[in-house]
């Protein structure tokens, strides 16, 4: 039975005996009234006033693993030594969400594409230039955009396939996490050693492929745009690639005891949970 609008109500032919009324409506606590009709009477209810009911509303504002490994990512992209050079490859979070493909070749595009990325090469270029390096190059505005392409064909294919497309097919992180807990001796080995190990995507420490395989090929890369006397085939190669190890295990020794403090605005703390 329905109420009218002012709230009255009636039930006919109700039968003798015991009787439960119950009285609902959307958004209001339920009431109930019982009690006993006898033969041909005719029962008259007191008011009935149903309270407001208690409402409870649950909003889950969790984030995926995608949306966290990007907020991560915004805050890396910020990172800059003395404010201008790029720190981007290092993550202070040491439960950082891993990164996916796509977001792997964003964080690289973005390193090779920054203006000191492009400034350091043309500094390269000009000190090879005044020194007369790679003569085969020549002098003048063509000899040295030869060394510039050079230069900048050096920095962003070691990116490239170091930090995006070998860690994309391997599944493995190309960040560096920093430990900054430990005694000097246990951080200052633990910085060496993520020049040929790194966090894999299922967040387990493996052998850095990336890194190793990523300076092989940039290495024998470049033999294709050096000039050929200046080209040495398999032995520039490894000598690259040895070059670019050492050079990571120095880099993380840095990140681990000096580069953190010279990078201003850096968050307290860089985790975001999902």
């Amino acid at each position: 039975m329905v109420s009218g609008t002012d709230g009255q109500f009636f039930f006919p032919k109700v039968p003798p005996g015991a009787f439960q009324l119950a009285i609902t409506a959307a958004g209001f606590s339920p009431q109930s009234f019982s009690g006993i009709l006898h033969d041909g009477e005719t029962e008259t209810l007191p008011p009935i006033a149903l309270t407001v009911a208690d409402t409870r509303t649950e909003v889950d504002v969790s984030l995926t693993q995608v949306e966290v490994a990007e907020e991560q990512i915004k805050i890396e992209e910020k990172q800059r030594v003395f404010g201008a050079i790029p720190n981007f490859y290092v993550t202070y979070d040491p439960d950082a969400a891993p990164l996916t493909r796509k977001q792997k070749f964003k964080l690289a595009f973005r390193t090779m594409v920054d203006p000191f990325t492009v400034g350091i090469a043309a500094a390269v270029a000009g000190i090879e230039q005044g020194q007369n390096h790679f003569y085969e190059y020549g002098q003048g505005a063509q000899g040295y955009g030869k060394r510039f392409g050079a230069s900048y064909a050096d920095a962003t294919m070691g990116t490239l396939i170091g930090t995006a497309i070998l860690p994309s097919l391997l599944k493995q992180d190309p960040r560096y996490f920093y430990k900054g807990t430990g005694s000097t001796t246990s951080r200052a080995l633990y910085a060496i050693a993520n020049s040929v190990i790194c966090k894999g995507d299922n967040r387990h420490w493996q052998p850095n492929y990336s890194n190793i395989l990523g300076n092989l090929a940039a290495g024998g890369i470049s033999n294709l745009y050096y000039p050929e006397q200046d080209r040495n085939d398999a032995g520039l190669m490894f000598e690259n690639a040895a070059i670019g190890i050492g050079s990571t295990a120095i880099v993380n020794l840095l990140q681990e005891f000096v580069i953190r403090k010279l990078t201003p605005k850096l968050p307290n703390s860089h985790t975001i949970q999902p």
